[in-house]
């Protein structure tokens, strides 16, 4: 069994779990072990994590900020909302998201926890997932639309044993909150608590995300299905590890306890991950072709456009925005898509997309590559106006090139995705 060097900081030596103080049944979910080496190696401490589901912890985070204190002690940028924005090192980590693994604070993303007997039906009518198909330790992609199917955000959904968690981005938190406040009925048992402030959430990425899993003996989860995710305790507190990191179906996600949270950096460092801040992780969003609120996700395009396939059941019935999705796909009225860019330079949001002196599409979102020479695009084109491999002008004299990027390219059109 592989072993686990944690920070001094786990205080495994007085953990209160001991194997004899647990009641595991032979039936129970998959149970992890974590061992610690300690100083005196004849005194080897070890303890049981359970992965069943158990209520989470929403009591308040400390008042001082341990974990901004660690990051800001290490060197890193801290903005006035808590946002780690960079660790200096953003060329090194966009080269480790391509080629080693990165770990990344996203605390400040909104996450919502739905709870009640009628949760799953609820979301089931409010979003475009099919939430009935789901079970306890799965998740899935759903999207918040209007009525006339234009995107509010991408929620990541958890599906646990007695709620449902949500991560959506930090722009959309609280309308999402209180959307779903405003359309539950007085015989509705559903509860809705944006628990952002009472968690943690990391994010890691890059192809070397398992290896790290492996380190850390959480390996079952390495190549499970997106969004399946299992419930331990680290020093005590609740810890929620998922599949996927909100701009890939690989790599993982974590969300904790703040208290929790030092510990759970530091091992992950230990592991050979490279510090990612905010800066470098809006540049890999656009890399990604994650489409985000604001930029490519507005009342200007609806959820076809922007080609969140996966996130849409095609079949489960009625459901905010139902109608006018079936219209679009019925009369083919999908008139343009969002595509990736390659840029000859640094383009503005909002710039005009010509081919042949004939506007075709918008620029939505721009980022500047390592070294600041490579630039990336993603924007909205007409069909049949231009596609993968075809040149375009951004704005008036920035020269492109339309690529398919690694988000939009795991949407499977019309295929019927694993939420149909």
């Amino acid at each position: 069994m592989s072993t686990l060097s944690l920070p001094s900081c786990f205080n495994l030596r007085n953990h209160p779990w001991s194997p004899s103080s647990l009641s595991l049944k032979p039936s129970s979910l998959p149970n992890l072990r974590f061992y610690s080496h300690l100083r005196n190696k004849k005194n080897l401490t070890s303890f049981y994590v359970s992965a069943q589901s158990s209520p989470f912890d929403l009591s308040p985070p400390p008042i001082d900020h341990d974990f901004l204190d660690t990051v800001k002690t290490a060197g890193a940028e801290v903005s006035g909302e808590g946002i780690i924005e960079t660790f200096r090192n953003d060329d090194e980590a966009l080269d480790a998201a391509d080629n080693g693994v990165v770990v990344v604070d996203l605390s400040h993303f909104g996450r919502i926890r739905v709870s009640g007997d009628d949760r799953v039906q609820f979301l089931h009518n409010q979003s475009t997932a099919n939430f009935e198909c789901l079970q306890a330790g799965q998740g899935c992609d759903t999207v918040f639309v209007t009525p006339t199917a234009r995107t509010i955000d991408i929620a990541h959904a958890w599906i646990m044993k007695s709620a449902i968690t949500l991560v959506v981005s930090p722009e959309t938190c609280r309308t999402i909150t209180e959307m779903l406040n405003k359309y539950i009925f007085f015989a509705d048992k559903v509860e809705i608590q944006d628990i952002t402030k009472q968690t943690s959430l990391f994010v890691l990425v890059g192809p070397k995300s398992g290896q790290v899993m492996e380190n850390l003996n959480l390996g079952d989860l390495v190549g499970k299905p997106y969004g399946t995710h299992q419930h331990f305790y680290v020093d005590e507190q609740p810890i929620t590890i998922g599949v996927g990191n909100i701009i890939s179906e690989g790599g993982f996600s974590l969300m904790m306890s703040p208290a929790a949270a030092p510990s759970v950096w530091k091992a992950i460092l230990a592991q050979g991950a490279v510090a990612m801040g905010s800066n470098a992780w809006n540049k890999l969003r656009v890399i990604q072709g994650r489409p985000a609120p604001g930029m490519e996700l507005t009342k200007e395009f609806n959820v076809l456009e922007a080609y969140l396939w996966n996130s849409i059941s095609l079949n489960k019935g009625c459901y905010k925005g139902q109608e006018t999705i079936a219209r679009l796909i019925t009369y083919d009225g999908v008139k343009q898509r969002l595509w990736g860019f390659h840029l000859s330079a640094a383009a503005e949001p909002g710039s005009i997309i010509t081919v042949d002196g004939k506007k075709v599409g918008k620029l939505t979102s721009y980022a500047s590559g390592r070294n600041q020479s490579e630039h990336f695009g993603l924007g909205y084109i007409k069909k049949q106006a231009a596609s993968e491999g075809d040149s375009v002008i951004v704005g008036d004299n920035i020269s492109g090139t339309v690529v398919e990027v690694p988000f939009l390219s795991q949407q499977r059109p019309l295929s019927g995705s694993s939420n149909s």
